[in-house]
């Protein structure tokens, strides 16, 4: 059985813990635990040094993806985010071969053509995520969105948050059989209420992992799955390690996936 790759979104160890121990240091434990992709995250870095990350990364035989909360279109504005061009340098000074960004207010009159010819000029490739808003987290305009990538031939992908869907009330599954074949990249999340009624991200029951194999079906086989909910304990490596072969798993149509 070919396990397919996993990646660890650093949100998943806490926002608190990150920044306090600086998100270079979770590099030799992902590498020992087995993950292929680090995906850091602009909002936890603290005072570290990018130029370090790349020979860290590369020394432990990780990809590495930078996520940004950046909206790629800014309401009223028919131009690419003024900040895209900034973001990418960034993320390629951390050694990253991925950037990953939220929609934001895309609409009919969006210059696809100069996000194109922006994007022509750098190695880092865009992917663009499903998030939580009304703007971005909706089948529809992302679906109007990868329509011009792919008139464009744009080297832009889509990353598919499995759980975010639930914030615009949108079903998982009409968007993997919408946008499927555009996705280069899961995230993965259980969602359920807390006291207060509001939505938060959850580890796995065995239901989420079933609903998440049927989505793996509409996507091309052996994506890169990521791990984005709460892996907290006093033994971080041998809970990230317990985590990874489920998702590992997902997409093997011959078995069923029966534990966590």
């Amino acid at each position: 059985m070919n396990l397919f790759p996993v990646s660890i979104s650093l949100s998943s160890y806490g926002a608190d813990l990150v920044r306090e121990r600086g998100q270079a240091s979770f590099i030799p434990l992902l590498a020992d635990a087995g993950v292929t992709r680090i995906e850091l995250r602009e909002e936890l870095f603290t005072d570290e040094n990018l130029t370090a990350f790349a020979p860290a990364i590369a020394a432990h035989g990780l990809e590495c993806l930078c996520s940004s909360p950046m909206e790629l279109w800014v309401t009223g504005q028919s131009q690419p985010n003024d900040q895209l061009e900034a973001k990418l340098l960034s993320a390629a000074i951390c050694g990253a071969q991925w950037l990953k960004v939220s929609l934001g207010h895309f609409s009919g009159g969006c210059d696809m053509t100069t996000l194109a010819e922006c994007l022509a000029q750098h190695s880092v490739r865009l992917l663009v995520e499903n998030d939580q808003t009304f703007q971005g987290g909706r089948i529809e305009p992302l679906r109007r969105f990868f329509g011009r990538v792919e008139e464009l031939n744009a080297p832009v992908g889509l990353t598919f948050d499995i759980g975010n869907w639930q914030w615009q009330e949108q079903s998982a599954i009409s968007a993997a059989k919408q946008l499927g074949r555009y996705v280069e990249y899961v995230h993965c999340k259980a969602v359920s209420r807390n006291a207060h009624g509001k939505l938060i991200a959850t580890p796995p029951a065995l239901s989420d992992l079933n609903l998440w194999e049927q989505l793996m079906m509409q996507f091309k086989e052996g994506l890169p799955r990521a791990i984005e909910y709460p892996l907290q304990g006093d033994d971080l490596l041998q809970l990230t390690r317990q985590h990874i072969y489920p998702l590992a798993r997902l997409g093997q149509a011959q078995e069923a996936v029966t534990h966590v």
